[in-house]
């Protein structure tokens, strides 16, 4: 199959792009300690996949409070910028665009990560069912505190400083992590949300603070450099939805005027049925660009632009395992095997040392 409309350039918003195969975010756990800042690993990682046309960087959180796994870098600190903007450089050294993806975890967390040994914090007090990733190694979720309504600024305020922050890291943009189960997620899915106040109940409740941290980031970047990351038939995390076409539909409709970059939808993740869910009326429903993301080969990928199914199309396993990823689909080579082993925490091996296709032949 030929692969001209994902090799065609885009314009996301305000972000020009080379073509349409985008690295997606994908957690590695290999930041520097004490202190979850960016290091020279991790430029190097980032640089070496530079070709592709974007890269939306691994979850970062915005806080403190907003940990949920050991070794995940932050932007809180000047510290965690100064690291950021090394990477930021080095990928626009090799002519790509890169987005920091803003996260808070919520319930996703445990009191050991916490600075004050505190319990994390969620919509309800909920316990997920799992373990959480911790410096002591894994250990048993805990039932969450319940934010209270005076409280939720504090949230906005926290992911408006990330894109601040983000800005000062030379980001071309930022995306909003409302997916998998995390802060976001954990207040738009009745699951997990069950309030009496004005951020609980009704699905207008329920989206009021995904759409509020969306206009504090706006106002920050400008629309047009920021997108939101959704997972409407995510089950990842002890997620669920009663309702999710309709959670979903509401939810873009309210975001499609804001002229956002772009809208990130994870439609399938770890297994998760998506039977039933109709991805088509969000399409229909959100004026500007369509991120696909889940599974995705390069046919299914340019099948799916040349259909006007999405416009983009997010690639995450195999940016890890594949450095040169899009070269390899221009060229149908075959892809490295990827090392399910050296996913998270470690060293070089399984994050920096996947051979590139020069280096297969040489």
């Amino acid at each position: 199959m030929s692969l001209s409309t994902l090799f065609s350039p885009i314009k996301l918003g305000d972000i020009e792009l080379k073509h349409r195969v985008v690295m997606a975010p994908l957690t590695r756990s290999r930041s520097a300690q004490p202190g979850d800042y960016p290091h020279e690993l991790n430029v190097e990682y980032y640089s070496q996949r530079s070709s592709a046309a974007l890269i939306i960087s691994e979850a970062t959180q915005v806080s403190a409070q907003a940990k949920g796994y050991a070794f995940t870098p932050g932007i809180h600190s000047e510290q965690q910028i100064a690291g950021w903007k090394k990477i930021t450089d080095a990928v626009h050294a090799k002519g790509s665009k890169i987005v920091l993806q803003l996260w808070h975890v919520g319930r996703i967390s445990h009191s050991v990560i916490q600075q004050d040994g505190s319990l994390p914090v969620a919509p309800s007090a909920i316990a997920a069912e799992g373990q959480a990733f911790t410096e002591q190694g894994f250990l048993d979720f805990e039932t969450p505190r319940a934010l209270e309504t005076e409280e939720l600024a504090s949230i906005v305020e926290q992911f408006k400083q990330g894109a601040i922050n983000a800005k000062k890291a030379g980001f071309d943009g930022v995306e909003i992590h409302a997916a998998n189960g995390y802060l976001l997620d954990q207040f738009l899915k009745d699951g997990t949300n069950q309030r009496d106040d004005i951020y609980g109940g009704s699905i207008e409740n329920r989206a009021r603070l995904s759409l509020e941290v969306t206009q504090a980031v706006a106002e920050v970047w400008g629309a047009g450099r920021v997108g939101i990351r959704i997972s409407p038939t995510g089950t990842f995390n002890s997620m669920s939805e009663s309702n999710p076409q309709a959670l979903f539909n509401y939810l873009v409709e309210q975001l499609s005027p804001m002229k956002l970059a772009y809208l990130h939808v994870v439609e399938n993740f770890a297994g998760a049925s998506s039977e039933g869910f109709d991805f088509g009326q969000l399409r229909s429903r959100f004026a500007g660009a369509y991120m696909a993301n889940g599974g995705y080969s390069a046919n299914s990928a340019e099948q799916a632009i040349a259909e006007d199914n999405a416009d983009v199309v997010s690639f995450g396993s195999p940016f890890i395992a594949n450095p040169d990823l899009p070269e390899r689909f221009k060229q149908d080579a075959e892809l490295n095997e990827l090392d399910q082993d050296t996913l998270y925490g470690g060293d070089a091996k399984g994050y920096t040392d996947y051979p590139f296709l020069m280096s297969v032949s040489s």
